[in-house]
Formats: C-alpha cells, structure tokens, sequence
C-alpha cells in the first residue's frame, strides 16, 4: 500500500555495498524502518544519500507492507532544507547527539502528531537560531513530555527534586532527591520556552552536570535506555 508521510531519519546503517537501513520518525507511523536500496551507488544522478543526514526532515513515499519488518520508500524529496543544522560544528554535535537519544527512546510504531510535531518544529527553530548552546537541555526536559514522565511541579517551590518519583518534595527522601544547582536550573527550565532561552545563563561545567543529571532521569523512566556513546565527544565540544 502506497502512503504519503512526513519523517525525521534518526539513525542509519549501511547494508550491503550500496543500500541503507533507515529508522525514522514518521507523522503517521511513529519509528518506521526502511531499506533504501542503491542510495550509495556512486552516480553523479543519485545525490539522494545527503536526504538521509541525522534529523533530516523528509517528505516519502513508502510503500508499506503489514508484518514486515523493513518498508520500503518509492519516492522521497526534503520537507524541510536546513541551512546550518550539517554544516555548523555545534549544531552538528547536538544532532549527532540528539539523534543517539532519540533513536534508542523512540520505538513506538504508532501515530504520535503531538511528538512528531514537537521535533518538527524546534529543530526547525534550532537550524535560524545563532544562540543556542542550552537547546538540548530544554529540549530532552520537553521530550519527556511526549514519553510520559514530565516532572510534576504542583508542589515546584520545594527544596528538592526527585528523579525516580518525577516529582518535587519539601525534604531529601533517597539518593535520587536533587538539590543544589542543577534543582536551580531545573526550575529556569521549567518556566522558559525556547525563545527565551538565552537568558538562562550557564557555564559549561553547570550545563553538562544538568545533562548528567537528565540522562538519569531518563534512565531511571526508561528501563531500556543507556547513555549515548556520542556523551563524551559531545561535552568536549561544548566545554
């Protein structure tokens, strides 16, 4: 059956000498799997592989087949061209990054407009912006919006933050209760959106202990989630 989608490619693999397995986010399908045959033969009509760049965001054609594992795509054009989200080293390090998150917490095959258009739009918005250098932590705390552990912030005036109940409390109850600096932060961020994120003004040592801390919190809600292997790589290029 032949479908019309939007997708956001979150990971790719070389098959074979010249195909590729790609895993995107689809507007209508949730995470989808696609085997793209012949995109790396080297011709000089065939520059259709550059589509397939982390968090590129597409417009395909698939041809969709039930309780198959790998889809097919019969035509595919950009829905999206970014203009420095593959070219600037920074924003190049937060989709390398970003994408290694995503493409271990998004599993779902199913519709989800809500997230889909979540990641539409801030990586739309991450491509214009010239500042930028908090953008991923807001937006891993917004993703958790869509992956159902949002921290609860009817009681946000108190002095801690746990990370395993996703919750505020008035005094320390585990290991898992925060405080400090990054219990700081977390409340900035929690009452920013990204237009005004640039006012929250962090050092890079403050920024990748909060990062620390998020990656808990998503390993702590997410039994199959583990850290990007990209962490390291990605904190030198933002210390």
């Amino acid at each position: 059956m032949l479908n019309k989608a939007k997708a956001i490619v979150l990971s790719k693999i070389k098959y074979r000498d010249n195909d590729l397995i790609v895993k995107c986010f689809t507007n209508h399908r949730g995470a989808v799997s696609y085997l793209v045959r012949g995109v790396l033969k080297t011709s000089k009509r065939n520059s259709k592989a550059a589509y397939f760049q982390l968090l590129t965001q597409l417009e395909i054609e698939e041809n969709f087949k039930e309780n198959q594992s790998l889809q097919t795509i019969r035509d595919i054009k950009l829905n999206y061209p970014y203009a420095t989200l593959h070219t600037n080293v920074l924003k190049s390090s937060i989709v390398i990054f970003l994408s290694e998150v995503l493409n271990s917490v998004l599993k779902e095959e199913e519709q989800n407009e809500q997230l889909y258009s979540y990641l539409e739009t801030t990586f739309q918005w991450l491509d214009i912006k010239d500042q930028f250098a908090n953008f991923h932590l807001l937006f891993l705390l917004n993703l958790t919006k869509h992956l159902g552990f949002f921290p609860e912030v009817s009681n946000s005036e108190a002095n801690f933050f746990n990370l395993s109940k996703g919750a505020f409390e008035t005094q320390k109850s585990d290991l898992y209760s925060i405080s400090g600096e990054n219990l700081i932060i977390l409340k900035q961020l929690l009452g920013t959106n990204f237009d005004d994120l640039e006012q929250i003004k962090l050092t890079s040592k403050q920024r990748q202990s909060f990062l620390t801390m998020l990656l808990l919190y998503f390993e702590l809600h997410l039994g199959s989630f583990r850290k990007p292997k990209s962490l390291q790589v990605f904190n030198q290029v933002f210390s």
